[in-house]
């Protein structure tokens, strides 16, 4: 005899549970054993607790058999509902662990066939040093909560079941960033391609840009010795630094990561990075830049590399632009929900330009709006003085405005007024942004497009270096560290942008919801084990949109007697 379970769906999605006191039998006629049901008690959200307890307590003290209520022992202050009473006899809770987030990580890196290249790599012939291991607590850390090489190994390892991480040491981590250092060509093109066949993933077009990594030193390396060296980082000021180079999909999925001396300037970098590139046989490569980039030093130099470009424009600075480009009559032609563009080519012959008008409508409505409201202010704020002396603090502080300076001008009589011409000026802009390319092979609809894949880029960067990853503050300055580095963290980019492509979510968020999924250890004299918590709704959907089995309710029982 036992206490049956029963669930029913409900038209509306809910499920209802009963409970019924049921025993087996052998059907004489067809052998087969069935369910008797001998008592119904109902649906279990309606049954009073306290009569099934009664119940427990009679049939216990039939039989000889002590039964406790943990519940009840916990409203009355004895214990509490984890009380070792209520466990297997002798075991006792030891603590709760972080499971959910390095469970996904751990599936990504073995499907995605990092772990497998690394161990093939970088595990030399009877080596006791498990690289692989350590290069992934490295990686995931990233993605849980980023800490220095030394916070992985004497603090975050302790919060997360992760049994195949425990027992590393600080040295051996390391010398598992060293080996990544000597095999991370391999390593990287291994790992894409393993990806790119995964994932179906198109690969005719590849876009990199730069950003910069600061160091809080004093002083530079030697130019002979070291790769930190002075330069403009892209936060602002005047440091030590690194350049970063990224070349990412069209999805973001990052394929191959550089780094370079921090004097070096952008647009030389290009060189190195076809070339390394050149082998991989990949379709094209494509320098997409803003217009930061663009210049016609910059343009000549990204040409003479080799390299194929597309840059945004300085619409309103740019002569050419203004009087030819925009001015140039000719039909968008629409490339998707909220883009049209058209080719406008400039010159003839090796001078020829490429221009490529971009046209959001609405982007344009919401720019109209924009300048609408600050117009709306500005007359506002001019009636509300009687002298318009462009002198006066208030005029001097509108010129200087970032919101309203483009709208106001000093006349010949030295007064502050509306800019009628600039206004208009900007009016033809609405939702426009021009973009140059040397490639004729590009057709105008991957131009548009790929400019877009720029935002793809900086989101990169911007989790890389402060929002998720945090590759920065960096505290290495030996430059093979400073490089593993930074491979460490691409490799974090691709597990998190594998994620988010399966999940369509962002990363914290999933994140955050797999977090709720932990495991908690148990031990007594001669074995452990880890009990996970029950899985919440939403981080089994996850689990099931990345194709990852959820764990097992017991996981990880060890015979202690057998470590001793």
């Amino acid at each position: 005899m036992y206490l049956r379970s029963t669930r029913r769906n409900n038209r509306d999605g809910s499920q209802v549970e009963y409970y019924a006191l049921a025993h087996n039998y052998r059907d004489p006629e067809t052998g087969t054993v069935k369910a008797r049901v001998v008592h119904s008690f109902g649906r279990a959200d309606q049954l009073d607790r306290e009569e099934l307890v009664r119940l427990c307590h009679s049939i216990g003290r039939v039989c000889g058999v002590k039964v406790t209520d943990p519940i009840e022992k916990r409203s009355t202050g004895q214990g509490n509902l984890f009380h070792d009473s209520v466990l297997p006899e002798g075991f006792r809770r030891i603590e709760t662990r972080h499971l959910g987030p390095v469970l996904v990580i751990e599936a990504l890196w073995e499907r995605l066939g990092i772990g497998k290249t690394l161990r093939k790599l970088c595990n030399q012939k009877g080596s006791r040093i498990p690289y692989e291991r350590a290069l992934f607590a490295m990686v995931a850390n990233r993605l849980c909560d980023p800490h220095s090489k030394l916070g992985v190994w004497d603090r975050w390892l302790d919060t997360v079941h992760l049994p195949s991480c425990q027992g590393l040491k600080l040295e051996q981590m390391y010398k598992a960033m060293d080996k990544l250092h000597e095999n991370a060509t391999q390593v990287e093109e291994s790992v894409f391609f393993e990806t790119a066949d995964l994932l179906n993933l198109e690969v005719d077009l590849v876009f990199y840009d730069t950003t910069t990594c600061r160091f809080s030193i004093d002083d530079a390396d030697d130019e002979a010795e070291g790769m930190r060296m002075f330069g403009r980082p892209k936060e602002g000021g005047w440091a030590p630094q690194v350049i970063v180079a990224l070349a990412v999909t069209r999805e973001g999925l990052p394929v191959r990561s550089w780094v370079f001396p921090g004097n070096m300037s952008d647009s030389k970098t290009v060189k190195q990075i076809k070339q390394d590139l050149r082998g991989w046989k990949l379709g094209r490569a494509l320098f997409v830049g803003d217009s930061g980039m663009n210049s016609v030093e910059n343009r000549e130099e990204l040409a003479r590399a080799c390299g194929r470009y597309l840059l945004a424009v300085r619409s309103g600075s740019v002569k050419e632009v203004k009087e030819e480009v925009l001015s140039r009559p000719g039909r968008y032609q629409t490339i998707g929900e909220n883009l049209k563009a058209k080719e406008v080519v400039v010159g003839n012959g090796e001078l020829r330009r490429r221009y490529i008008v971009c046209f959001n409508p609405r982007e344009a409505k919401r720019e109209a709006a924009h300048r609408s409201q600050v117009v709306k202010e500005l007359k506002a704020e001019l009636k509300s003085h009687k002298s318009r002396d462009a002198t006066a603090k208030w005029a001097v502080k509108l010129l200087a405005s970032g919101r309203y300076g483009r709208y106001v001008k000093v006349d010949e009589h030295k007064q502050i007024v509306l800019d009628q011409d600039g206004i208009n000026r900007s009016k033809k802009m609405d939702g426009k942004w021009v973009l140059i390319t040397n490639d004729d092979t590009l057709s105008l609809e991957d131009a548009a497009t790929g400019y877009r894949s720029l935002l793809v880029i900086e989101r990169c960067f911007r989790n890389l270096k402060r929002t998720q990853i945090q590759l920065t503050p960096m505290y290495h300055w030996v430059s093979r560290r400073i490089e593993a580095h930074v491979k460490i963290c691409v490799l974090a980019l691709l597990i998190q942008r594998t994620a988010e492509l399966a999940t369509d979510k962002p990363w914290p968020l999933v994140q955050r919801l797999l977090d709720k999924l932990q495991a908690t250890e148990y031990k007594n004299d001669s074995h452990a084990f880890f009990e996970t918590n029950e899985l919440p709704k939403e981080a089994a959907r996850f689990l099931k949109l990345l194709k990852i089995s959820p764990p097992n309710s017991v996981i990880d029982i060890q015979s202690l007697s057998e470590n001793v």
